[in-house]
Order: C-alpha cells, then structure tokens, then sequence
C-alpha cells in the first residue's frame, strides 16, 4: 500500500479542515514546498497536494505555489482542486504533475470525463468526496444526490483506473478511518482505491492495508504529531 502525505493550499500555506469545513482551518506552515520536502526526506513517494481555493471556487490561486512543490526531485505529485477544463489539465500535467485529479466536473460532466479519460488514461484519478452515503462537490460545499456506489460503478464503467475516496464526516477529525467503507470498494469494484479521512495511527494503516487498497492519504495526523511519516511507510509496505 502507498501512503500519499497531504497538503491543502489555501493562499499559499499548507494548511487543514475540520470536516471539509472552510470555517474550521488550521494553518500549519506558510512555506509548503518546505514541508513536502520534508516528506520526500522521510521517505515519500508520493504526494497529494489540493488546491481548497480552486476546489471551492473554481479557480485557482495556488498554482504557482503548487508548481514549486511538483519540481521536487524524487516526488510524484499528484493535484486536484478546480480542474474542470482540459485547458487546466494540459497545464498540470505540463507543469510536472503525475496525474490530476477530478472532483465536480467528473461529477457533473460525465462527458467530459469520459473524453479525458479516452486522451489521459491512468494520468486522471476522480476524487469521490462522500458525506452520510452521497457524493459532494465543489469544495465539498454541495451535497448531490447521487449515492457513493451509484457513482463509483459509473466510474468503473466509464474506464477510470483510480479513485480518491474520501469520508467527510472522518477527515480531519484525528479520530480514525471509515476501514468498512473502503473494504466494500475494493471487494464491489475493480479499481485501484486510495482512502482518505480520518488516518491517525498505525493500526489504522494496517486496517486499510488489509482492505486491499491501492494506498492512503494521511494530512493532519501528520501535522499534528499523531502519526509518523516514515513509520507509516514502513508499516504500509
């Protein structure tokens, strides 16, 4: 199992939500290319990085920033947040991002979806934010009504490879992972699944990696003290 270490960008800092909610935001570092790089220095592979302003608003003011980080040496970067054009993919893949990752315009567009999935393979992973059973969107901001399995099996269907799954109600919250949810992906669907949400111990790495996912996110465990980076590497290999 890989562990992706997170970092959201909000004006240029790395920073963290309670719940996906905005009003709830800690920031940690106001030099985020510096913490990546301490990542990559304990061991990381790869890195999941979000851009919250684009995410929400559809725009982005991070990219700048987010590009520093993706220059890194010996990181695989991936980014979401706000990509809900081609234009925007051509540019992140373009800038040194491994893959992008789509939220609301996989959402909405199916079409959309589909063709960049036909043009990009494997370089388009589709963030499945899910709160009490349903899919969210834009910034985690609106609820759909669209269940969490519905929209996975189209996933399947349409030819994604990966998803990003991430429980809500879970993350940020240092209180443990949704580990029933993410066994019932992998068991119901072929993909490669990575779990976010809520990843605060190494009992909860070994949960998830029993599961059979592709690989887990962990963002303010790492922050907070709660979890060790290269530990949780070790423990996921």
């Amino acid at each position: 199992m890989k562990i992706f270490p997170a970092i959201d960008l909000y004006d240029g800092m790395a920073v963290r939500l309670m719940h996906g909610e905005y009003s709830s935001m800690t920031v940690y570092s106001d030099a985020p290319e510096l913490k990546a790089m301490e990542f990559r220095l304990a061991g990381a592979e790869y890195l999941h990085l979000v851009d919250l302003q684009g995410a929400r608003d559809g725009v982005s003011k991070n990219f700048e920033k987010a590009c520093q980080i993706a220059r890194i040496p010996g990181l695989k970067t991936e980014i979401g947040g706000g990509i809900r054009d081609e234009e925007t993919i051509k540019r992140a893949l373009d800038a040194g991002f491994f893959r992008v990752i789509l939220g609301t315009a996989a959402m909405e567009e199916p079409d959309f979806l589909a063709n960049m999935v036909e043009k990009y393979g494997e370089k388009i992973v589709v963030g499945v934010d899910v709160r009490s059973g349903f899919v969210a969107v834009r910034g985690w901001t609106q609820i759909s009504k669209v269940e969490c399995f519905d929209f996975v099996s189209r996933l399947e269907s349409i030819g994604v490879k990966t998803i990003m799954c991430t429980d809500i109600s879970k993350d940020g919250a240092l209180k443990g992972t949704n580990v029933d949810l993410y066994r019932e992906l992998t068991a119901r669907f072929g993909l490669d699944v990575i779990a976010s949400g809520g990843i605060t111990t190494l009992e909860d790495i070994r949960a998830l990696k029993d599961t059979g996912v592709f690989g887990a996110t962990i963002g303010r465990a790492l922050y907070a003290g709660k979890i060790d980076l290269k530990t949780a590497i070790e423990a996921a290999g």
